[in-house]
């Protein structure tokens, strides 16, 4: 799928706005002395639709149809001095709904559509599957900091080659960004089994060219380790088979020189660096493996998102090298909290950081995810049993730190989360099967899951900046209604069942349905202030727009924060309704 011939069908106008805006407070900031976020870019319209299936008018501006804002997520990005590199990914819920959920039925709200084999992409490129009908070109950019300027970088990679322009055609998404020794690497899984990576002088800003890595079907993070740039990796179609680690030995002049520092059995997520060690999380294996094939089996060890821990930065030739690749150290698993073994492959990790002495992390729960696992392990016999499985299978963000891994000492603490939950015994009631509470032998030290929102369900990045460590997490709320119907459609459920999948995490945690605020809509950004301290809200609305449904990029500056915002309400494009916009973010958060 190098050359998908989707030049004609995606050539858009430029698709952000640069000049900086101050939004009111969002509020929610007791006693972090931060200021209002400011919105400094944004995703514009970048096309018009008239209708699942049907051809997309000229425009924008639109004659005809609606304007509908593609780049969903601003998913890749690092800072490189006083500039911003970062990347975008396209109508990535409908992308994460086909490929996780199997949901390829075309769906229009007044939010999003999400068109799958409906697409004029997808007619004019058959040999594209439907679940990424709704795949669009990524773009690049660069923000200078100081003098709060977008540039572009997307055409300086079409114009430089054939082979470039289709590489980036061809990229699901710039998922990861990193930058050292002067060049910004970002890149993201391609469209059929590999990743492409993009390359940038972040002193002259030049474009230095591409590079296609057929053994990789992932990446996620970058992080900077001892003067050493890193990269998690998944190898295999979306990375489903196994991971690595691979330490950059590039240049300017040689930008995409890699070599292999960590064998992992399942794709590598996040990754930091704590007491003279990199640590990584990862992701469970892929969508075939987490079904079965073995009804009930506990998960095989490649399908359990785990912590892993390199062996020492300092030991032998500096930094980690080929050597190093076999000896890295499994130190913790999700099946250590979650006592249901189905449920518990269908666990990923996400965000860590190194504060105050201890290690932080937190986990990743795809909407829906749990339970289409458990239904395709045990099919329930009816509605009463498929209701059971919905109710049982909801899961909110677990927050955990530990210290002296990988000896007698080490320490685990459960921050946020639960006592007990919810596991399936299928030689209950005569063989029947049955749920029953069971505990997950730990207390959370401060307080539910979800840092009290069900709703609360990927911890998308955690970073230190001014002596605090900020995690920002992905809130599902604004999507449940519609994603409750749309999943018991896909499995031949009852339209009722699907009002219980949207509700399901409230009922989960013992609230009433009809209890859900208005103001949990849009993703959350808490700090904590010190190891000893709970952590606090420092919003919980999308830093002013509440279809900002998550903070999937955070890099400190000192003091700063910068938010890139995932939002993918493709049809939310109307600045003269009371709703906010759709489409990507880019905020700075100040604190006094």
């Amino acid at each position: 799928m190098a050359v998908l011939g989707l030049g004609s069908v995606l050539a858009f106008p430029p698709m952000a706005l640069g000049a900086p805006l101050d939004a009111a407070d969002a509020g929610g900031t007791a006693g972090t002395h931060q200021s209002g976020p400011q919105l400094l870019a944004k995703a514009q319209p970048d096309e018009c639709f008239a209708g699942i299936g049907q051809a997309y008018p000229a425009g924008p501006p639109c004659a005809t149809g609606q304007a509908k804002v593609n780049q969903a997520y601003l998913w890749g990005m690092t800072r490189a001095g006083r500039t911003l590199w970062f990347g975008t990914g396209a109508n990535v819920n409908c992308l994460t709904s086909g490929r996780a959920l199997r949901n390829t039925k075309p769906t229009v709200n007044d939010d999003w559509v999400c068109e799958y084999g409906e697409s004029q992409v997808a007619k004019r490129n058959p040999q594209l599957p439907a679940i990424l009908g709704d795949h669009r070109q990524p773009r690049l950019y660069a923000y200078d900091t100081r003098a709060n300027k977008l540039t572009e970088k997307t055409d300086l990679v079409k114009a430089a080659s054939t082979e470039d322009a289709n590489r980036l055609q061809s990229t699901a998404g710039i998922r990861a960004a990193g930058n050292f020794g002067g060049v910004a690497l970002l890149g993201g899984p391609a469209l059929g089994t590999s990743v492409n990576l993009f390359a940038f002088d972040t002193d002259t800003g030049a474009y230095l060219g591409s590079r296609n890595f057929p053994t990789y079907g992932n990446i996620r993070h970058f992080t900077v380790a001892g003067d050493v740039l890193y990269a998690g990796v998944g190898v295999g179609a979306n990375g489903g088979e196994r991971g690595n680690v691979l330490r950059w030995t590039g240049s300017k002049a040689d930008p995409f020189a890699f070599t292999v520092v960590a064998n992992l059995p399942s794709q590598a997520a996040d990754l930091t660096v704590h007491q003279g060690r990199v640590f990584v999380t990862t992701w469970p294996g892929s969508d075939d493996e987490l079904a079965g094939p073995t009804a009930g089996a506990a998960a095989p060890p490649q399908s359990i998102a785990a912590v892993w821990m390199s062996p020492p930065l300092a030991a032998g030739a500096p930094g980690l090298n080929p050597e190093d690749a076999d000896g890295w150290q499994q130190v913790w698993n999700v099946s250590a909290y979650e006592p249901d073994p189905v449920v518990a492959r269908a666990y990923a990790l996400g965000g860590l950081a190194s504060y105050g002495g201890y290690l932080y992390w937190g986990t990743m729960h795809v909407p829906m995810k749990a339970t289409t696992v458990h239904m395709a392990t045990y099919p329930p016999a009816d509605e009463a049993a498929a209701q059971a499985t919905i109710q049982n299978t909801q899961r909110s963000i677990s927050i955990y730190r530990g210290r002296n891994f990988g000896t007698h000492f080490q320490k685990i603490d459960l921050l946020y989360g639960s006592t007990d939950l919810p596991a399936y015994d299928p030689a209950a009631n005569g063989g029947a099967g049955a749920w029953a509470l069971q505990s997950t032998h730990q207390t959370p030290k401060f307080g539910p899951a979800g840092f009290g929102n069900p709703y609360n369900n990927y911890t998308w990045k955690m970073v230190v900046a001014g002596g605090r460590l900020y995690v920002g997490t992905m809130d599902w709320s604004y999507l449940a209604k519609e994603l409750g119907k749309e999943t018991a459609d896909e499995l031949g459920l009852s339209p009722r069942l699907g009002e219980l999948m949207a509700q399901a995490p409230m009922t989960a945690a013992g609230m009433r349905a009809g209890a859900r605020p208005e103001a949990v809509y849009g993703g959350d950004l808490y700090v904590f202030t010190s190891p000893t301290k709970p952590a606090t809200t420092v919003d919980n609305t999308g830093l002013g727009n509440y279809l900002n449904y998550g903070i999937r990029n955070m890099v400190a500056d000192g003091t700063t924060l910068y938010l890139g915002m995932a939002n993918p309400m493709n049809l939310r494009t109307d600045p003269g309704d009371d709703v906010p916009e759709g489409g990507w973010e880019l905020i700075r958060l100040r604190r006094h």
